[in-house]
């Protein structure tokens, strides 16, 4: 007799409760059931409150920092893996600790390895992430990893917008590989800018490469965090010529001082998607959501289909 294959489960690490529960309504399925305890000291413990043995379950959480939001992920796929889930998938909207991807410096940590193996180590049996800082975190794993693009959610905006002129822009040398994929998706122009940092987070002097006059300009990145590089780039841009410049990350961090930097910037709008949940609110900001994007990825994951149609660029 043929094995009838049970229905999914999700489940939500409470960072992530209101994109899951997107996620879970593009599914056609509702929220399980975890109740998370807390003792006096900060100490918690999610709770399954329902029966998961046999089924296949997606944990919804991103784990930006700090480190509770990873910590209440391992806890969760741990939880499961003892109650004898038969597949435990990680959907990490924004995988955290991505840019220690590398020693860039003597004695430091390789943070994105780290996390991968205890994610392993927890019980994970696969990945659903999208826009990894660097694509090469992938290789850190032992487990499939579907590394979704959210080009396949900001592209059909940008076309909507009919801009004239269009010019695609790198805010750093890193990101160029992104920005042409995007040029040439787009059938456009490609400029890039050249950055010194002092420190983290910290610009010393910034260069530009390429002509941006009289050009409605659009940087992509895979992340806003301080806004001190997209806000410098786009002021320098609209010095150089630039008619507007606009700025799409997929993973909204806003640390610090970024949205003052965005409301005090020339940048016209910052499209972001809802990885990670807003602290505050801008009228320059559009936010456009990914959640029926990874329903349909975790659909063709549950029931063995092909998903190559979503790997964009």
């Amino acid at each position: 007799m043929l094995h009838e294959t049970k229905e999914a489960k999700f489940f939500a690490c409470t960072q992530s409760t209101d994109l899951a529960e997107q996620i879970a309504k593009a599914y056609g399925a509702k929220l399980g059931n975890v109740i998370t305890s807390t003792y006096s000291d900060g100490e918690f413990q999610p709770s399954y409150e329902e029966s998961i043995r046999g089924t296949r379950v997606f944990i919804i959480g991103s784990t930006h920092p700090g480190p509770k939001n990873l910590m209440e992920l391992l806890l969760m796929i741990d939880a499961a893996k003892r109650a004898s889930a038969r597949h435990i998938t990680a959907v990490m909207p924004y995988f955290g600790w991505a840019r220690q991807d590398r020693k860039d410096k003597p004695r430091v940590p390789i943070a994105a390895k780290l996390v991968a193996k205890m994610l392993e180590a927890a019980g994970a049996t696969r990945i659903i992430t999208m826009d990894l800082h660097a694509d090469q975190i992938q290789g850190f794993f032992e487990k499939p990893v579907d590394h979704l693009f959210a080009s396949t959610i900001f592209l059909p905006y940008l076309r909507s917008l009919n801009l004239d002129n269009l010019t695609i822009a790198s805010p750093d040398m890193g990101g160029s590989k992104r920005a042409y994929a995007y040029s040439k998706a787009l059938k456009s122009d490609v400029v890039i800018c050249y950055k010194q940092r002092a420190k983290a987070n910290v610009i010393s002097h910034m260069e530009l490469i390429g002509d941006v006059t009289g050009k409605n300009v659009v940087l992509v990145d895979d992340m806003v965090d301080t806004a001190g590089t997209l806000t410098k780039a786009a002021d320098l841009m609209m010095e150089r010529g630039a008619l507007s410049v606009r700025a799409i990350c997929t993973h909204p961090i806003l640390s610090g001082a970024a949205y003052e930097r965005l409301e005090n910037s020339k940048l016209e709008e910052l499209i972001v998607t809802d990885s990670i949940p807003l602290k505050n609110e801008s009228k320059k900001l559009k936010v456009l959501t990914c959640a029926s994007l990874f329903a349909e990825v975790m659909h063709h994951v549950h029931n063995n289909e092909s998903i190559s149609n979503k790997f964009v660029m």
